[in-house]
């Protein structure tokens, strides 16, 4: 067998087509990472394997059109910035997570994320078509806070964004809490860790009652 038709092999036996394949994570037994890449390169020069973006390939999974589908941005997203071997290490923040909730129409034009994957407060980048803003958290995130911080970090910013207000506003957020599970001593743990105008926010919507400030 070529070493092209062996990564090829290797690639369907562990990974399902349209699942993003990330190169700097890709580890061929006994095969080294430079072949690997030259590998790699040839199989999406033949066609049986697509590039996303740079460093991300996938195997096409057929469909009506003559292009083929390919992995969603959302998918990709998740497996490079929110997960990793210890679970969920990230969330999507800003307009789109208030989009989301149902707090704005807003269409949101960019991917704001927080990550522990982020290595300073705030940095733009692009992945395939699409800007994203990478912002590190406020405490790291795992796969028990991840929703806690989310919500926190929505607060933060809600009374710019949101174009619900009063009582509306508020029904949302508590349903949403309650969808979660968030509760009021997980939101306290953090609350030191963010600025001040959190606690105003809080007060407008009607939530800081029962929280220390």
């Amino acid at each position: 067998m070529t070493q092209v038709d062996t990564v090829y092999e290797y690639l369907q036996q562990n990974f399902a087509e349209n699942e993003p394949i990330f190169l700097s994570q890709l580890e061929v037994p006994e095969m080294k990472d430079v072949i690997v890449r030259q590998q790699i390169k040839k199989l999406t020069e033949d066609g049986r394997l697509k590039r996303f973006d740079t460093g991300i390939y996938y195997l096409p999974k057929k469909s009506l059109f003559a292009s083929g589908s390919s992995p969603s941005v959302e998918e990709v997203i998740s497996r490079k910035y929110l997960k990793d071997d210890d679970g969920q290490c990230g969330y999507i923040g800003g307009i789109m997570f208030a989009n989301k909730l149902g707090l704005t129409t807003q269409v949101p034009a960019v991917y704001e994320i927080y990550t522990n994957k982020a290595t300073t407060d705030y940095r733009e980048t692009r992945l395939a078509d699409f800007r994203v803003i990478l912002r590190r958290p406020y405490a790291k995130v795992d796969t028990e806070n991840a929703s806690t911080l989310q919500f926190m970090d929505l607060l933060k910013e809600v009374m710019d964004i949101a174009e619900l207000d009063g009582p509306e506003l508020t029904e949302r957020l508590m349903d949403y809490m309650k969808k979660k599970k968030i509760s009021m001593a997980s939101i306290d743990r953090f609350l030191s860790l963010y600025p001040e105008r959190i606690y105003k926010n809080m007060y407008e919507v009607g939530l800081l009652n029962g929280v220390s400030a």
